[in-house]
């Protein structure tokens, strides 16, 4: 038997995931006891069969983000139930790891886990599990993909509303970008009145018609991505 048959690893939405093996006389290790001695997840992903898509991946990652700035315990639960839904479909589940303060979200088969608790016997290969980094965004490549969105989403809405409404989203966008490294519908509340509060009035140089309409243009930005606008407060 597995050092690990038995071993209650917690709900989905639980903060630990390393799956870690020991030798027999040491005992079982838990799944957030560090990496020595242990399986990490290999990220190296060859889009075989049983592999999800880039694009599965990315849904999951913001749903999570938007799971984790949400300020209200009903939308929190929602963003997890349309996370777990869509990688359920897949065969997929999702837990969050915390390395070092920093969160990082797991998507790994299924199929490993039986009653809650992951047997190392059904991991039959690594390169199937997906981590993410849920704080900013280490990888230059995911920098530019995330630069990438935030500026797209900054033209629509100057297409669609004006160029004032377009300065602020791209003002918006600059910020995100500076001082985050994520998606501007990732924002948290705080990090939105921060926005607001400081980089805005300082760094944008906004003109007076900017300044009257920027609390107007964030709801834009964020119906664009078919979002909440996260509750801030401008000082």
């Amino acid at each position: 038997m597995s050092d690990f048959d038995g071993q209650d690893l917690g709900r989905a939405d639980d903060t630990t995931e390393r799956v870690e093996v020991r030798d027999a006389d040491d005992g079982a290790e838990t799944e957030d006891e560090g990496e020595a001695n242990g399986i990490s997840v290999d990220n190296d992903r060859n889009g075989g069969d049983d592999e999800l898509s880039d694009a599965v991946v990315e849904e999951a990652e913001r749903l999570t983000r938007l799971e984790r700035t949400a300020t209200d315990d009903n939308e929190r639960r929602a963003r997890r139930r349309r996370r777990d839904a869509l990688l359920e479909e897949y065969g997929f589940t999702a837990r969050i790891r915390e390395d070092d303060g920093d969160a990082v979200l797991v998507v790994h088969p299924e199929e490993w886990h039986e009653d809650g608790v992951v047997h190392p016997d059904r991991i039959d290969d690594l390169s199937r599990a997906v981590e993410v980094a849920l704080e900013g965004t280490g990888d230059p490549d995911d920098w530019d993909a995330v630069d990438a969105h935030n500026r797209e989403l900054a033209a629509r809405v100057r297409e669609r509303y004006g160029e004032v409404h377009g300065e602020n989203a791209a003002a918006l966008a600059d910020f995100v970008g500076n001082h985050y490294a994520k998606r501007i519908d990732s924002l948290t509340g705080p990090e939105l009145s921060e926005f607001l509060t400081e980089y805005f009035v300082r760094n944008a140089w906004p003109s007076r018609a900017q300044r009257d309409a920027v609390e107007e243009s964030i709801e834009l930005v964020y119906e664009e991505v078919d979002e909440p606008v996260p509750e801030f407060r401008v000082r």
